[in-house]
C-alpha cells in the first residue's frame, strides 16, 4: 500500500512539471523574436591604389664647394660671416696682395720694354724695304730686318701674357666663393699662411635650396616591384615620380619632391639600393645629414581591394578577419590576408570579393550566423577641439549601445577593439610600404 502512494504521488508531481514547462514553452513561442541587430557596413568595390613605400633616406646638399687658395700668401682679412647665405663671386678673404702687385708692375715694365723694341723693329723693317726696292739695299738685309721686327712682335706677346698672369694672381688675392650657398665655419684665421698646392681648406659652402635626399630600398622590394609591374598587376602614371618627405617627429614636409633616379647597383655590404629625391629648401629646414622618411609613389596597384582600419577584427589566434553579412542578411566570418595602409583603410590582397557588405560598426552583438539588419557607414568628420562628446543616448534607435568597437571571435570570445590592426607577418600600420601577402 505504502509503494502505491509513492508512485502516484511522482506521477502527479511529473505531470505537474510538463503541465509547467509546456506552458512556458506556449508562452514563449506566442511572444514576437527580437528585431535583429543593427550594423553599419561597407560594400567592397575594386579601385586603382597607389604603391606608397615609405623609405629611411639622409638629406644632401646639392652642390658643395671647398673654398681654397689659388696663390701663396699671409690672410689679411676675413670677410664673411660664418654660417650665413654667400653669392658666388662674393669675397670670401683676402691674402696680402703687395707682393703680387710688385710682380704687376714688373710685367707691366716689361711690356713697355718688349713694345719698344718692336717698333724699332718695325722702323728697321719699313726702311730697309724702302732701300730694296730702290736697289740699294741687299735681299739678305731686308730679310734680316723682316726676322727682326717678327722676334719683337713674339716678345710683346709673351709680355702681355705676362702681364695677364700677374694681374690674374693678384685677383686670386681675392678668394671668392666659387657657388652660392650656405657657409659654414671659417677653418683659418687672420695671418694663417696658406698655399696654393697645400690641401687646407678655408671653408665649405653647401648649395640647400634645393637638396637632395638620399633613400635606401632593399633589392627584394624593387625586385617584386618590377615583376609586379610586368605581370600587369601594377601600373605607373605621370606621378609616379612623386615624392613626400617625414622629419624625424614624424611631421610632414610641406614641400613636395621628385624622384630623379635609382642606381643600377646594389650596395654588396647592405644589399639595397638608393634612391635620389630632390625637393625645394626655401626656408632652409632641410640641412645636409639630417634623417627623414620618404613616401615616394612606385605605381598603382589595379583592382584592389581596401575597407576601413576598424573592420579588421582578429582571432584568438592572432589571424585577421572580417565580418561578413551575406545574402540571407546573416554574419559570416571571413579570414582575410592585408597588405599594407592607404589612408585610413587597409589593403586586403586575399579573401574579398566585390560587392560584398563588409561590417564597420555593431560587432558587440553579433555573431557568426546571427540575423542583422545593414546599413551604410557614415563615418562622423572629427570633432573640433573641446566640443563635446554626444551622449549615448542620442545613438539611433535600434542600435545596440556601445556597437561600433568591440565584437566577437568564432570563440565567442570579445574581439580586440577597432585600433588599426598590423597585417600578418607583423608589419606595422605606419610602415606604408607593401608587404608580402601573408
Amino acid at each position: 500500500m505504502r509503494t502505491n502512494r509513492l508512485t502516484l504521488a511522482a506521477l502527479l508531481i511529473s505531470a505537474a512539471f510538463l503541465s509547467a514547462c509546456q506552458q512556458e514553452e506556449e508562452k514563449a513561442q506566442s511572444q514576437p523574436a527580437p528585431p535583429p541587430s543593427e550594423v553599419a557596413v561597407v560594400t567592397t568595390k575594386t579601385e586603382e591604389l597607389p604603391i606608397t613605400n615609405e623609405l629611411p633616406g639622409r638629406i644632401a646638399a646639392t652642390r658643395t664647394a671647398e673654398v681654397r687658395p689659388r696663390v701663396s700668401g699671409i690672410v689679411v682679412a676675413r670677410v664673411f660671416e660664418q654660417g650665413t647665405t654667400v653669392q658666388q663671386g662674393d669675397v670670401l678673404y683676402r691674402i696680402d696682395p703687395a707682393p703680387f702687385q710688385v710682380q704687376v708692375d714688373s710685367a707691366e715694365a716689361t711690356l713697355a720694354r718688349a713694345k719698344a723694341v718692336q717698333n724699332q723693329a718695325r722702323i728697321t723693317a719699313e726702311r730697309q724695304e724702302q732701300l730694296r726696292r730702290s736697289n740699294v739695299a741687299t735681299q739678305q738685309n731686308f730679310d734680316d730686318a723682316v726676322a727682326q721686327l717678327a722676334a719683337a712682335d713674339a716678345d710683346v706677346a709673351i709680355a702681355e701674357a705676362g702681364v695677364a698672369s700677374a694681374r690674374l694672381s693678384l685677383q686670386y688675392t681675392n678668394v671668392t666663393a666659387p657657388i652660392t650657398g650656405r657657409i659654414g665655419r671659417a677653418l683659418i684665421t687672420e695671418g694663417a699662411l696658406v698655399s696654393q698646392s697645400g690641401t687646407e681648406n678655408l671653408a665649405t659652402i653647401q648649395q640647400l635650396d634645393p637638396v637632395y635626399a638620399d633613400f635606401t630600398q632593399t633589392a627584394t622590394d624593387v625586385i617584386r616591384l618590377r615583376k609586379a609591374l610586368q605581370d600587369g598587376q601594377l601600373m605607373t602614371d605621370a606621378n609616379e615620380a612623386a615624392a613626400q618627405l617625414l622629419l624625424d617627429d614624424g611631421t610632414p614636409y610641406p614641400e613636395k619632391g621628385r624622384l630623379l633616379f635609382s642606381e643600377a647597383a646594389v650596395d654588396e655590404t647592405t644589399g639595397q639600393i638608393t634612391l635620389r629625391g630632390e625637393f625645394a629648401n626655401p626656408n632652409g629646414d632641410l640641412l645636409p645629414g639630417m634623417y627623414v622618411r620618404g613616401l615616394i609613389q612606385q605605381g598603382i596597384e589595379r583592382n584592389a581591394i581596401a575597407v576601413p582600419q576598424q573592420a579588421i577584427q582578429r582571432d584568438t589566434a592572432g589571424k585577421a578577419l572580417v565580418y561578413v553579412v551575406n545574402g540571407e542578411s546573416k554574419v559570416e566570418i571571413r579570414p582575410v590576408t592585408t597588405s599594407r595602409v592607404v589612408g585610413d583603410r587597409w589593403v586586403v590582397s586575399n579573401g574579398l570579393k566585390p560587392d560584398e557588405k563588409i561590417i564597420v560598426e555593431g560587432f558587440q552583438k553579433i555573431g557568426p550566423g546571427a540575423p542583422v539588419k545593414a546599413v551604410d557607414w557614415n563615418p562622423e568628420p572629427p570633432k573640433p577641439a573641446g566640443e563635446a562628446a554626444p551622449a549615448a543616448a542620442a545613438k539611433p534607435e535600434g542600435e545596440p549601445a556601445g556597437s561600433g568597437q568591440g565584437g566577437n571571435d568564432p570563440a565567442g570570445q570579445p574581439a580586440a577593439d577597432a585600433k588599426p590592426a598590423a597585417p600578418e607577418g607583423g608589419a606595422k600600420p605606419a610602415e606604408a610600404a607593401p608587404a608580402q601577402a601573408n
